[in-house]
């Protein structure tokens, strides 16, 4: 291990002093206040272009424009708005930054919630309702971190770009498309980006805290299955019942069990987390069995299982108009998601389990993302985290589902998920996602604005 000189550690200091001042009370404050006033404001998208992120756009711009940071809104259809901020570094010449998270959240049946999903109630030091970890929080922490930086004349190293989004729940075509597609040279000279679902606390067995950097996705395989047939009475025999017919292609589907395919991502991560655990793994090695493997790994499985294979889950069915009548058609929907490399053996494998009767389609399609590991800014969001919870261990990992990160990449973007937050034990992030009760803890959002604080001011 190298020595700290003298020198270092006064620097060390120094850097530490300068970072409490930026982060100080009010930033902390602001990150909570954020968090809960951008709740209030209902983005709910119900898919199919039901949504309008307008009022919180505008309140995202306002927040910036207080702090002399010019936000630009667009939009390609009107409510669904984004915004694009540039924050200028110290050094023209450095790679600028990505930082984006968006605006909408998935629909919350207040009925089944302790507290109105929309209410932004801070109760006991935690801010509940919907998108308070996916991903209002993250929104707020960012705006809490450059103001704060505006407040005390701090700039960081390389320009920050500022992207908040809309649409990203459904197929993000107002959203991170459009501006990737009509308006790339907002995103000019960046060559990395953070997003959501990364680098929060995941607590597995034996006390060890995880802290997982998503350095890759599966990609998006949304499908739409049509069944044909012959149209007839009830109660009549119908060989070719297109209701029969989708519901085995359907059933089909969600047996199947797709096989192991390990991407760099998820190889490294099942060494690293199995290391933690005292487990030495080689994936490459003849006969290595991944499965047998995440048994060992206890309840940290969950953050590796989903991504060691291609799945395919039905979510949706639609079919007829009348109980004695068989249509002539039946439609139903499957969530797909595709490792990466495994988008051939999906659609050969699809064609063979929807059958002769059963056409399918993409509704929606995004690549499989990966981004380095062995790079200064991986090795910076480690550090970052670290560094605020030294008992933490900062791993990769590859996530589940997309995000807007797959919509950035195709400006040559690589794109991390990297949205700290520490969690205490029992308070399950990934239940929470999308789930009921959704919420998060105050100290978390005080954690993640100074671990972001350090990141990007050191991201150069």
């Amino acid at each position: 291990m190298a020595e700290i000189t003298t020198e270092e550690a006064v620097g060390a200091e120094q850097a530490d002093a300068r970072a409490d001042a930026r982060v100080d009370e009010r930033a902390l404050d602001e990150a909570v206040r954020f968090t809960s006033d951008l709740i209030r404001i209902d983005t709910t998208n119900r898919g199919a272009g039901d949504c309008r992120e307008r009022p919180a756009a505008e309140y995202v711009a306002a927040a910036l424009s207080e702090a002399g940071i010019e936000p630009v809104l667009l939009e390609k259809e009107p409510g669904r708005t984004n915004v694009v901020a540039r924050v200028p570094g110290t050094d023209p010449g450095a790679p600028a930054l990505l930082v984006h998270g968006h605006l909408d959240v998935v629909p919350a049946d207040p009925a089944e919630w302790s507290v109105h999903p929309f209410s932004g109630e801070v109760r006991d030091g935690v801010v509940w309702g919907r998108g308070a970890v996916d991903m209002k929080n993250t929104d707020a922490m960012v705006l809490s971190v450059v103001r704060a930086w505006a407040r005390t004349g701090a700039r960081p190293p390389c320009d920050i770009v500022l992207a908040f989004t809309a649409d990203e729940e459904d197929r993000a075509w107002t959203g991170a498309a459009f501006l990737a597609e009509e308006h790339p040279g907002l995103f000019e000279g960046c060559r990395y980006a953070i997003g959501e679902s990364g680098a929060y606390t995941f607590h597995a067995d034996g006390g060890l805290r995880l802290y997982p950097v998503a350095a890759g996705e599966r990609g998006t395989a949304w499908l739409k299955l049509t069944a044909r047939g012959r149209a007839g009475h009830g109660s009549k025999p119908n060989e070719a019942n297109a209701v029969t017919r989708l519901a085995e292609a359907l059933a089909r589907i969600g047996r199947h069990r797709w096989p192991v395919r390990l991407s760099p991502v998820v190889r490294a991560a099942l060494v690293e987390i199995a290391a933690l655990h005292g487990i030495e793994a080689d994936p490459g090695a003849p006969g290595f069995d991944a499965d047998a493997l995440l048994e060992e790994l206890g309840s940290a499985a969950r953050l590796l299982a989903p991504t060691v294979r291609n799945s395919s889950n039905p979510t949706m069915l639609d079919a007829g108009y009348k109980v004695n009548v068989i249509p002539g058609a039946a439609v139903g929907h499957v969530d797909g998601r595709v490792v990466p490399g495994g988008e051939e053996e999906f659609r050969t494998t699809l064609d063979g389990l929807t059958g002769p009767h059963v056409e399918w389609e993409y509704y929606q399609k995004g690549t499989a993302l990966q981004a380095p590991l062995a790079t200064p800014l991986f090795a910076l969001m480690r550090e970052a985290l670290e560094r605020f919870d030294p008992e933490g261990h900062a791993v990769p990992f590859c996530m589940s589902g997309g995000t807007d990160a797959n919509q950035f990449s195709r400006l040559g973007i690589d794109c991390y998920g990297f949205a700290p937050l520490k969690l205490p034990p029992g308070f399950d992030y990934q239940a929470l996602f999308h789930g009921v009760d959704e919420r998060v803890p105050c100290d978390a959002l005080h954690f993640g604005v100074r671990v972001l604080d350090h990141f990007l001011m050191n991201a150069a």
